[in-house]
């Protein structure tokens, strides 16, 4: 089952295609800027370079994050998962970033949010699956050690190493996999906003967002 991957949550864009564990094709840069127009070069790239036919699925992360790159990628995704016929599965950046640190201790993702705090979600690993402890939230910075419970694990030995990791859309692959059959719980493929928003428009200028 070949998975079109895409992410461009934090500040790495990609896309990958990925079928059983095989990477068929792959497109990715760092830079914090410029995901909303890379994410659909790179899913371009990807779908050139793999030759085949339409994916299996469509998967996306869907948060914590950046705003514009989240809803870039996830527009996108909508809107290829639409046009294939094809189910579009969500994926957190956490998940992206516990898949491959897993072990057997818990693992504690920390994405630095630059508002003076971090968001924090512990997974156990359960059956080579992250597997969350609880939902993600948000911690002062200087609260961030004793937000992790005894035992688990960070990136490196301090929580802070762990903010220099950053996702792959290849990761996303095996959680939209075990989404898809079942073994971890549907997430609806909907931003996943921790912060309220920044900026507000004034009173009077447009309605409130329908529910």
């Amino acid at each position: 089952m070949a998975i079109l991957c895409l992410d461009a949550s934090l500040a790495r864009c990609g896309a990958a295609l990925v079928e059983g564990g095989a990477v068929l094709a792959e497109a990715e840069a760092d830079g914090g800027q410029g995901q909303a127009a890379a994410i659909a070069l790179f899913a371009a790239r990807v779908r050139d370079a793999s030759s085949g036919g339409a994916p299996a699925a469509i998967a996306a992360t869907i948060g914590p994050g950046g705003f514009t790159g989240i809803r870039a990628a996830l527009s996108l995704a909508h809107g290829l998962a639409a046009g294939f016929g094809v189910p579009l599965v969500a994926v957190t950046t956490a998940e992206a970033l516990a898949l491959p640190r897993l072990g057997a201790a818990p693992v504690a993702v920390l994405i630095d949010s630059r508002r003076g705090h971090r968001f924090v979600q512990v997974f156990d690993a359960v059956g080579g699956l992250p597997l969350p402890r609880g939902p993600a939230r948000a911690v002062a910075a200087e609260a961030v050690a004793s937000a992790i419970p005894p035992g688990a694990v960070t990136v490196g030995d301090a929580p802070e190493v762990s903010l220099a990791a950053l996702p792959r859309a290849r990761d996303l692959a095996p959680v939209a996999a075990a989404r898809l059959a079942g073994r971890l719980p549907p997430l609806a493929p909907l931003p996943l906003y921790l912060d309220a928003p920044a900026a507000l428009p004034a009173s009077g200028l447009r309605p409130a967002p329908v529910p």
